[in-house]
C-alpha cells in the first residue's frame, strides 16, 4: 500500500535489483524483503493477512533481512490502536498509538511532516556511516513504542520521543522514509543492502 515505485526508484538508483511483488512464490527468491506502506494500520495488515502473508514474512526472517518503512514499520509491532485495535506482525515488542506532541502543545502539528534528525539509542548497521543527528524526511500521525528498549534502536524529538528506528534481529523498520530522505535515506538502503 502507497509509497512502492517510489521506493523502487530509490533501489534502483543505489543499483539494488529489485521488483515489486505480491507472489509468495517470487518473494522466497528475493535476498531481502522491503514493507513498505502509507495508509492505516487496520486496512494494512486486513491485506496482509488475505493473502496470508504474516506466516510467509515470519518464516523468510529467518532467512533473510526485512526493512518496514513508514506504515510497514508500525505494522511489524505487535498491536495497534489507528481507528481500531488491531494485532500486528509481533516482530517488535510494543504498540502503535497516536502522537501526543499536537494534543498538548499546538505549535505541534498533526500529522508530523517533515525533516528531522535521529539520535542513537542502540546502534544500528542501518545506519552505518551516518553521522548521530542525521535527518530524514517524516510523514505520520501515530508512532510505535517499543517495550523493549534493545529494539529501539533510533528516536526522535517531536514535542516528545518518537521511535524512528527500531531493530530485531534480521528486521529492520524507519518511521520516516529513506526513499525521500536525500543522499541520507540513499545511504541507509545502501546499507540495508550491504546487509544481503
Amino acid at each position: 500500500m502507497g509509497n512502492l515505485h517510489s521506493v523502487e526508484n530509490a533501489l534502483k538508483y543505489i543499483g539494488a535489483d529489485c521488483f515489486i511483488s505480491d507472489d509468495k512464490v517470487e518473494l522466497a527468491i528475493a535476498d531481502a524483503l522491503i514493507l513498505p506502506g502509507v495508509g492505516a494500520f487496520p486496512d494494512a495488515i486486513e491485506r496482509l493477512n488475505k493473502l496470508d502473508f504474516p506466516s510467509f514474512i515470519k518464516a523468510e526472517t529467518e532467512k533473510k533481512p526485512l526493512l518496514g518503512i513508514c506504515l510497514g514499520m508500525q505494522l511489524l509491532f505487535e498491536k495497534s490502536y489507528e481507528f481500531k485495535e488491531c494485532e500486528g506482525l509481533g516482530f517488535i515488542k510494543g504498540e502503535v498509538v497516536k502522537l501526543n506532541a499536537g494534543q498538548t502543545d499546538k505549535t505541534y502539528k498533526i500529522p508530523h511532516i517533515g525533516y528531522n534528525g535521529v539520535t542513537a539509542v542502540n546502534a544500528s548497521p542501518l545506519l552505518k556511516e551516518l553521522p548521530n543527528g542525521a535527518c530524514f524526511y517524516f510523514v505520520h500521525s501515530y508512532m510505535g513504542v517499543c517495550k523493549d528498549r534493545n529494539q529501539l534502536a533510533y528516536v526522535t524529538e517531536y514535542g516528545e520521543e518518537v521511535t524512528a528506528v527500531v531493530a530485531s534481529g534480521n528486521v529492520y523498520g524507519t518511521q520516516f522514509h529513506p526513499e525521500k530522505s536525500g543522499d541520507n535515506g540513499l545511504k541507509l538502503l545502501s546499507n540495508f543492502k550491504e546487509m544481503i
